[in-house]
């Protein structure tokens, strides 16, 4: 706990100040105008002495450095950039090529230092090794602390993901900015913060100890490997090796035919001896074609691997914000696409690649020949086109696919037989299977999350039915046409799941849900670390998994029941199986939350003080039910007035009051000196217009009049009222 001393002031004293400078910059004409309004700006705000944020917490985990930093140590005399993230957010995701722009623009020594604050929305992100994955995997060069319980999140009152706070060289806030698409205003602050404290002889050329995990690591043959793609035709896999930006075919013996691209990351059309990728996902691959959906280059490339070229069939290589699409492909702006698979639009057999395009929230078609999407004019060879998703981040099912709401789809499986006539897809912030109609192009839920379109925080892992069944973040989906049965990569619940479409039953095939790399002796008793990619082989016998934090191809042999290493990957490193860190039951209590003083109640020992509780969220949002809403009640000061009771418990219906109580011992020991009883309570909600969803928190404080005797009364109610 911080003593009132420690505590620091939060963006909300920061809000009002920046509000005039955002309006004066959207009006300002020209650079120099920008530059002299922020200028201007930093000079009055110079004069606050109000806006020191608090220092990172003692003891959490970091990653890039020697030890932990301080603002008022080791960033002490630096402008710092704080990154609010969570590594599954596609939006996180999208400005990190702006922050590896700016550390490339003003170093270290030139006094700017971004520190990644890694603040996760689900559980297994929590843990540091998963993050340490990711760092590796987005190729983060910076400084990136673990606040798994989100301490400084909500000290600052910091309120989605992403969000950048710039401070200057005291720790003071300066800046901030909410979401993805800021980079100019990013660069422009940072340049002005520099010039400005420089000027006044405050930055410092000191080292802050970065120390970078990757040089630490032995080389792998696959790195990431985020998809993996078979062409039961000519017996060969094609491997997204992700974190070494390039494409690898091999036979399904793990002989390796053709690398393509890499180690480093580029955008190079051409000879396939030098192509270049940026940490490519989804592929393809059909006799000596493959496709690859070359994710942060928010590009289609295709290779043809007897001509030996690669050429860019969609995209411009910067990330698009149009939703509708309708262009030709390579004029056709796009964004990260994530999975891709080939089928069929109109009369000719694979005339369209489908693209899970996570970064709108859609699912797009490429035609490769001429066709017809469902209830739309006819396309034309190259034209690259939305088919269904409106582009909000929702679980959204409607008949109409413009209408439906997808929440980062990342993995696709083509089931073109009848009865099931669909694609299959992982929608993996919703946490989702669900199955987008080849007819009509109508979406409805197969399993996983809820009913409600605005909750996605509705994960966890669980086996059942539909909605009951539960998955948490799937990346991969795979279809065994013989079996008709669906596979699913349930990635961060480490496990490989069955799913029976008829039914809606799902049931996890393999993986005990713990992080680790163990084969077996049996399926379940194998582990896996976020596997992100599936495909079927041998007439639905075999599964290839690619097990991508452990940095290799898995294959599950479902007749003998048997998991063994494709052999490409036998020099890697296996990591030593590690447990997740439990989180504790209530999060911190953000300083902008509601404290209620009530009035005193008088109480006798033995009597039961019963608190009942009527919450009510803002009109049209809803409980996210899955999210970890809570209730503590507690007596600081006299807490064996609650002993052996349960002080915790889950919120999970608003619907009617939440009714909390606590028996007093039958004779007090001592006189209790201002004796009170405070009920905090922690909502998660979304609200329907938009996409976020928020966590409020109120705490209510009632004290008690301790008497000698209230007659038979056994207890004594208390009303509390509260409207978020």
């Amino acid at each position: 706990h911080r003593t009132p001393s420690q505590r620091g002031c939060s963006l909300s004293a920061l809000f009002p100040v920046q509000s005039q400078l955002d309006c004066a910059l959207d009006d300002a004409a020209t650079q120099q105008e920008k530059e002299n309004i922020v200028n201007e700006y930093l000079e009055r705000l110079g004069e606050k002495e109000d806006l020191k944020i608090p220092d990172f917490q003692t003891g959490l985990e970091w990653l890039n450095t020697r030890g932990p930093l301080s603002l008022n140590n080791e960033l002490s005399g630096k402008v710092v950039l704080l990154d609010f993230f969570t590594y599954c957010c596609i939006n996180c995701i999208h400005i990190l090529p702006a922050l590896h722009q700016l550390e490339k623009r003003h170093t270290v020594k030139d006094g700017l230092v971004i520190v990644g604050v890694h603040s996760a929305k689900f559980p297994n992100e929590k843990v540091l090794a998963n993050i340490r994955s990711a760092v590796l995997r987005y190729d983060i060069c910076h400084p990136v602390v673990n606040d798994s319980e989100a301490h400084l999140w909500h000290e600052l009152e910091v309120s989605c993901w992403p969000t950048l706070v710039l401070l200057g060289p005291c720790g003071n806030l300066l800046f901030s900015l909410v979401g993805e698409g800021h980079r100019d205003r990013l660069m422009l602050f940072a340049d002005c913060a520099l010039r400005h404290y420089g000027k006044q002889g405050l930055l410092k050329s000191h080292d802050v100890g970065i120390k970078l995990y990757k040089d630490s690591l032995p080389p792998n043959i696959l790195a990431f490997p985020g998809k993996v793609a078979i062409d039961n035709g000519s017996k060969r896999l094609a491997i997204a090796d992700t974190g070494h930006h390039r494409i690898l075919v091999v036979s399904l013996n793990g002989q390796l035919l053709h690398v393509i691209g890499g180690p480093e990351s580029g955008r190079k059309d051409g000879d396939v001896t030098e192509a270049s990728f940026s940490s490519p996902q989804g592929v393809a691959i059909k006799g000596d074609v493959v496709y690859v959906a070359d994710t942060e280059n928010h590009l289609i490339r295709k290779i043809e691997l007897l001509e030996g070229k690669v050429t860019t069939v969609a995209g411009v290589g910067a990330q698009g914000t149009d939703r509708e699409g309708g262009a030709m492909g390579t004029t056709q702006p796009i964004s990260s696409p994530w999975d891709v698979t080939l089928g069929t639009a109109g009369s000719v057999e694979d005339n369209v690649l489908w693209i899970a395009m996570a970064g709108t929230h859609q699912i797009w078609a490429l035609f490769l020949a001429d066709g017809k999407l469902p209830k739309v004019s006819e396309s034309k060879a190259g034209v690259c086109v939305r088919w269904a998703g409106s582009g909000s981040e929702e679980n959204r099912n409607n008949s109409y696919p413009h209408k439906a709401g997808f929440a980062q789809p990342s993995g696709l499986a083509l089931a073109p037989e009848e009865p099931w006539s669909c694609l299959f897809v992982a929608d993996s912030e919703s946490s989702t299977i669900r199955t987008l109609a080849l007819k009509d192009g109508a979406v409805k839920s197969l399993i996983g999350g809820e009913r409600d379109p605005m909750n996605l925080f509705a994960f966890g892992d669980v086996d059942g039915k539909g909605v009951d069944a539960k998955l948490q973040h799937p990346l991969g989906v795979a279809w065994a046409p013989e079996q008709s049965l669906l596979y699913v990569a349930d990635s961060y619940n480490h496990k490989i799941k069955v799913v029976q479409p008829k039914s809606k039953l799902c049931n996890t095939l393999a993986g005990t849900g713990e992080v680790g790399d163990t084969l077996g002796p049996e399926l379940i008793k194998t582990s896996f670390n976020e596997p992100g990619g599936i495909c079927v082989g041998d007439g639905g016998k075999l599964l290839y998994v690619a097990d991508t934090n452990n940095h290799q191809i898995k294959v599950l042999d479902l007749v003998s029941k048997t998991v063994s290493r494709l052999p490409i990957i036998t020099e890697c490193t296996d990591s030593a199986p590690i447990r997740s860190v439990p989180s504790t039951k209530a999060p911190k209590f953000p300083k902008s939350a509601a404290k209620k003083e009530m009035a005193p109640v008088s109480v006798a020992a033995g009597q039961t003080v019963v608190m009942s509780l009527t919450l009510s969220l803002p009109e049209g949002a809803k409980l996210t039910e899955e999210a970890p809403s809570c209730w503590t009640l507690s007596a600081e000061g006299t807490e064996w007035l609650l002993d052996h009771q349960v002080t915790t418990g889950d919120i999970t219906d608003l619907s009617k009051p939440l009714v909390v109580s606590a028996k007093l011992p039958p004779e007090f020991k001592e006189s209790p000196s201002d004796p009170k009883l405070t009920l905090a309570v922690w909502i998660y909600y979304c609200l329907e217009t938009g996409s976020a969803c928020t966590m409020k928190a109120a705490s209510f404080s009632q004290p008690l009049n301790i008497t000698a005797c209230l007659g038979e009364v056994e207890e004594v109610t208390v009303a509390l009222a509260h409207a978020f």
